[in-house]
């Protein structure tokens, strides 16, 4: 059975009839270009078959009603006051529908079932997929229309300042925007789209090496704090700025990780 077809099937046996809507975010992996989004530079990820699914109908309330196929969990919160909870997968949709509304935008609620198979803690961006399928979903039944850079920009706004993850744009906008076939090389300063073909018969091959990544908890916003002191060191917004004589000519005033 399709992850597909098992949402709406759950979806059948706790709400009694079709969903009416069905939103589908993929996870991704990146060819080329690590911790250069949030540097203002480029990367080329491309999204992958694994994606969270959203099975959903509106409802005539302010409340988002969810069953999680996956922790097999029901929760449930009002868009009237949105406070942080401990089940973490639905902290991105709860964060999602905070940006939506913070950005201005008028939001209804929803019944829905989630489910997906992009594995967590690997590295394949999960919890880009969640965002992109919540925002999709809050989206379509609310009127709002779809523009995948926009709602990129926002769900990565859930990640720094809902979650608490200093990211870059990478992961949100290649599941907003990603196209099958293709890479995709981002401009992460301008968020330019160069949809790039793969060769006929391509295989990206995902090793699983079984360290689980949790960014929260990781050196990544450290990472992200020393790339912005060398920025800061150049004078410039950031370091896609800074050319290889500049560095070369300053390089042993600089401290060593930086």
């Amino acid at each position: 059975m399709t992850l597909q077809q098992q949402v709406m099937d759950e979806f059948r046996r706790r709400f009694g009839e079709e969903p009416l809507l069905v939103v589908r975010a993929p996870g991704r992996v990146n060819l080329i270009g690590e911790h250069t989004d949030y540097n203002d530079g480029y990367v080329m990820p491309l999204a992958i078959d694994r994606a969270v699914w959203i099975a959903a109908r509106p409802r005539g309330d302010r409340y988002v009603a969810m069953y999680s196929v996956d922790f097999d969990q029901v929760v449930e919160f009002s868009l009237e006051e949105i406070v942080k909870r401990d089940s973490l997968w639905a902290e991105y949709v709860q964060g999602v529908a905070w940006a939506l509304q913070e950005a201005g935008h008028q939001l209804k609620g929803w019944d829905g079932v989630i489910a997906g198979d992009v594995p967590i803690g690997a590295g394949l961006s999960s919890s880009a997929a969640i965002e992109l399928a919540a925002a999709r979903t809050f989206c379509t039944v609310s009127g709002i229309e779809w523009n995948p850079a926009e709602m990129a920009k926002l769900c990565q706004h859930v990640e720094n300042n809902w979650i608490g993850v200093n990211s870059g744009i990478m992961d949100q906008m290649i599941s907003a925007a990603g196209v099958e076939g293709h890479a995709v090389m981002i401009d992460c300063r301008w968020l330019y789209l160069d949809p790039v073909p793969l060769p006929p018969g391509t295989a990206v091959v995902v090793l699983d090496t079984a360290t689980r990544r949790e960014l929260v908890t990781s050196a990544y916003n450290e990472r992200r704090e020393q790339c912005e002191a060398a920025a800061r060191f150049f004078n410039v917004p950031a370091l896609r700025d800074v050319t290889l004589p500049q560095l070369e000519a300053v390089a042993d005033m600089l401290d060593e990780v930086v």
